[in-house]
């Protein structure tokens, strides 16, 4: 009797033996068991009952494909592509009834399904299939390899990054029909270009040009980028273009739905969440949609047909992943254009090294627009020159020189004026106001840094400072070395009291900014689009980005500000730059003369005379003393390798340390060893590094070393 139905007042007899009657029948019901993990006496598939896995395991002695056996029930679903779950790590010994039993479960990707397997001993059956879903196609399977191969890493490592994790919701859901091919777009603002139409034209066509395009300034190339896309889908094939971050992928995002409508292309960034990633991914993968834009982590993005792959802005640090083995989106893209035999564009507003190198061997074509349309389009760049010394000077050494003000003053009668900083933060740096020497914390000595006006703290461990002395003259009193943006926000804000001041940098990025006068402080890559562009751009500290200790320092400091004055509108409207850095420098002179190209061609030849990336290949090993001079004993490098090396590893910065591992403690020292080979060498290197990197760990016990190769930085 249920206590619905009992009569008021009536006790409540056999409580405690309904309970009991209820806990036995449900102990003595035939419930359907788990399916056993190891298959014990099941039968095995018909056809086809070997499975080879790529197992989920990053280790480099493990990387290769594994056989498993393939029980009749999974027959079906274990297909060529989906995610499997297996055991993995049980001994020769662990054999029963013919099947190898024991280990844990691990997932992994099944490969290909074989007859009979290589491996003469006992297998392991499949422990169950995840999931029904293709989602490794063999294409894929041999783009991973090629890149793992390339970098002296795993396949399982590269396979994590190719495929996103998997989410039910997302795979349960159907994705759209494919929409058939929009018709080939005009040439709109590529005709500015001289190649720019036959470029367009080849893409429609069904043809598979490669090009590095030289952008320029002002707020086209989102555009430009959606109509090389739109031209390359009116040919039937799919495109793939990659940004650097989710600001810009938005912009594309903007201008192909503009162009094209919605439902022909997909969104692939950290800010979709993981379920409408994966969605998105699929789409792709089933073919439903046939463009994607995103950044780094799509560069892998399995598009069908694929008929162009984009890379913006390839000097950008965010396209070098950040985990093993550290691809950089400029080489996968290029290993994808060779793969599939598709067209291939790199572009950007400036031009790296290994850009001008692509030309220069006749792998790409130059797509460029004459100098006439190039000073026509970019500001007027002014730097601290003699006759500015002449009447001021203080000009040279002073951080806003009377031309910087001038600038400033005047662009903010007609609209925003845009502040570069490189550094964030109120007072990034200080030293000792008596003799100069750098404030460092008494706990790591890491540089001190002042978040704000009243308090100190160190950069690496993050320690408060409330009594600093200086341990060389004994002085109390600070002064800042380097100013951070913050700082010269508030600068600029007592300077210009009826101006508001807005500023930009890591803790808070502004997508874009109305026209209105008003001063935005940025750091670099942080810039905000002015509605109808900047009227004028300062670029200040140019010293702190020049005198980086860093082969691509000039490079680096180039792009950076080329990519904030071309916000800024152009000479014919009246947009003006000034940069505060030495004029004779060579990156100053070409950024004066807005000729990126010319600038990427004479630090090729340069880099050519002296070895140096990327004419050269080179690896960068990283770890303890002793670790890295046993493993350069140890590896068999190839006969034309050089060995720079090792020394002391510069102390990291917060976060992360180059070895992987965190910071190491006091007193803990590093080395780096470099390695350098000629052209023609690099894949010997690398696989000479993957062996023995794999020979080590096998042994165990070793202390970890990092390998990198194509470091993004070699001092």
């Amino acid at each position: 009797m249920s206590s619905d139905d009992q009569q008021p007042g009536e006790p409540a007899d056999g409580g405690p033996e309904q309970l009991a009657l209820i806990r036995e029948t449900v102990r003595r019901a035939k419930v359907p068991r788990a399916k056993p993990r190891t298959w014990r006496g099941a039968a095995l598939a018909k056809e086809l009952p070997v499975a080879r896995v790529m197992v989920d395991k990053g280790a480099l002695h493990l990387d290769r494909l594994w056989d498993y056996a393939v029980p009749e029930e999974l027959d079906e679903a274990a297909q060529p592509g989906v995610r499997v779950r297996v055991r993995f790590g049980a001994g020769a010994h662990q054999v029963r009834d013919g099947r190898r039993e024991g280990g844990g479960l691990i997932d992994g990707f099944l490969v290909e399904r074989l007859a009979e397997s290589d491996y003469n001993g006992p297998l392991a059956a499949l422990a169950h299939v995840v999931s029904p879903e293709p989602v490794l196609s063999p294409g894929m399977l041999g783009l991973a390899r090629a890149v793992a191969d390339r970098y002296a890493g795993s396949l399982a490592d590269v396979l994590q990054l190719a495929v996103p994790p998997r989410n039910g919701k997302a795979e349960a859901a159907a994705s759209p029909e494919p929409l058939p091919p929009p018709p080939a777009p005009e040439p709109g603002t590529w005709e500015r270009y001289g190649r720019g139409p036959a470029f367009l034209e080849s893409l429609a066509g069904g043809g598979s040009p490669r090009a590095v395009w030289t952008a320029l300034p002002g707020p086209h190339w989102p555009e430009e980028l959606a109509r090389a896309v739109a031209a390359t889908l009116a040919s039937g094939r799919g495109a793939l273009v990659v940004v650097p971050d989710g600001r810009r992928a938005a912009r594309v995002d903007e201008a192909l739905t503009g162009l094209l409508g919605p439902g022909r292309h997909a969104l692939l960034t950290a800010e979709s969440g993981p379920q409408k990633r994966y969605a998105q991914w699929l789409a792709v993968r089933r073919g439903s949609v046939r463009a994607v834009v995103g950044t780094r982590a799509a560069m892998f993005a399995p598009v069908r047909d694929l008929g162009l792959v984009v890379i913006w802005d390839d000097g950008d640090a965010s396209h070098s992943d950040d985990n093993a083995p550290f691809p950089h989106v400029r080489e996968v893209l290029e290993l994808r254009a060779a793969h599939a035999g598709c067209g291939f564009l790199l572009g950007s507003t400036s031009c790296t090294v290994e850009a001008a190198q692509l030309v220069e061997s006749g792998w790409a074509a130059p797509l460029v627009a004459d100098r006439a349309r190039v000073r026509a389009a970019a500001p007027l760049v002014r730097t601290v020159g003699d006759q500015d010394q002449a009447r001021d000077e203080a000009a040279r050494a002073a951080r806003l020189p009377s031309i910087a003000w001038e600038a400033a003053r005047e662009g903010l009668r007609h609209g925003p004026v845009l502040v570069q900083v490189p550094r964030r933060g109120y007072v990034p740096r200080l030293a000792c106001e008596r003799c100069r020497t750098p404030a460092r914390c008494r706990r790591c000595a890491g540089p001190l840094e002042a978040p704000d006006a009243r308090d100190l703290h160190c950069g690496w461990c993050g320690a408060a400072e409330g009594e600093w002395h200086c341990a060389e003259c004994g002085g109390f009193r600070l002064r800042a070395s380097v100013v951070g943006a913050r700082r010269t926000a508030e600068e600029l804000g007592r300077v210009f009291p009826a101006v508001p001041v807005r500023t930009s940098g890591r803790d808070h990025v502004l997508d874009a900014v109305p026209g209105r006068p008003a001063l935005v402080v940025s750091t670099p890559g942080a810039e905000p689009v002015a509605e109808g562009g900047y009227a004028a751009a300062l670029l200040l500290d140019g010293w702190a980005m020049l005198g980086r200790p860093d082969l691509r320092a000039g490079e680096e400091a180039l792009r950076r500000w080329i990519a904030a004055a071309a916000l800024v509108r152009g000479q014919e409207e009246g947009g003006r730059v000034v940069v505060v850095a030495e004029p004779t420098l060579r990156p100053v002179q070409a950024l004066v003369r807005w000729d990126p190209v010319g600038h990427a061609l004479r630090e090729l030849a340069e880099r050519a005379e002296l070895g140096f990336p990327p004419v050269s290949r080179m690896a960068e090993v990283v770890g303890p003393p002793e670790a890295v001079l046993s493993f350069l004993a140890a590896a068999e490098l190839p006969p034309d390798a050089e060995v720079l090396g090792p020394v002391p590893l510069p102390p990291p910065g917060p976060g992360r340390a180059p070895g992987g591992r965190t910071r190491p403690g006091p007193g803990e020292r590093w080395d780096r060893a470099l390695l350098r080979v000629p052209p023609g060498s690099g894949a010997a290197l690398a696989a000479a590094l993957k062996t023995a990197q794999a020979a080590r760990l096998a042994r165990g016990g070793a202390d970890p070393v990092r390998i990198r190769v194509d470091p993004l930085s070699i001092g």
